[in-house]
């Protein structure tokens, strides 16, 4: 039986409300690595933002955390951790996220949770954590650690 967070994340997870899925990824944030990259997959609605603003939550973050949709990326500190947020989708190649210099920004330790990664596959890092988030027919959010 899985016993712990990314255990059970591994084995998939369904949760029924968006205060369900943020608490859960506020008790994922504080056992996942500092400086990591976090590959969020999932078709619009499926939750994405709603698990970045839970990791805010763990990391002590209490500013609003909205999807950078337009912006691409936003910053957020926390007491002990930093919190890069990416929205992927309007970026059409690796090299535009490299251009937008966001590991500049990165300082020790941090989290870049990425939306829409498949649209910068290239430029992800091959130690990212990688998770899938979907929408059920019963409206219920499934959540999976995944491998890639």
């Amino acid at each position: 039986m899985a016993t712990n967070i990314s255990d059970r994340l591994r084995a998939g997870v369904t949760t029924r409300t968006a205060e369900e899925t943020r608490s859960l990824a506020a008790e994922w944030a504080a056992v996942i690595p500092a400086d990591v990259t976090v590959a969020l997959h999932g078709d619009l609605g499926a939750g994405k933002t709603t698990w970045v603003q839970g990791l805010a939550l763990g990391f002590g973050i209490t500013e609003p955390v909205t999807s950078p949709a337009f912006t691409i990326y936003t910053l957020h500190r926390g007491p002990g951790r930093m919190l890069a947020h990416m929205d992927a989708y309007r970026l059409g190649s690796p090299r535009e996220a490299e251009d937008l210099l966001v590991e500049e920004f990165l300082v020790s330790p941090w989290c870049l949770a990425v939306e829409w990664p498949d649209r910068v596959a290239g430029w992800i890092p091959r130690d990212a954590l990688h998770l899938g988030l979907e929408i059920e027919p019963d409206g219920r959010h499934s959540i999976r650690l995944r491998d890639r």
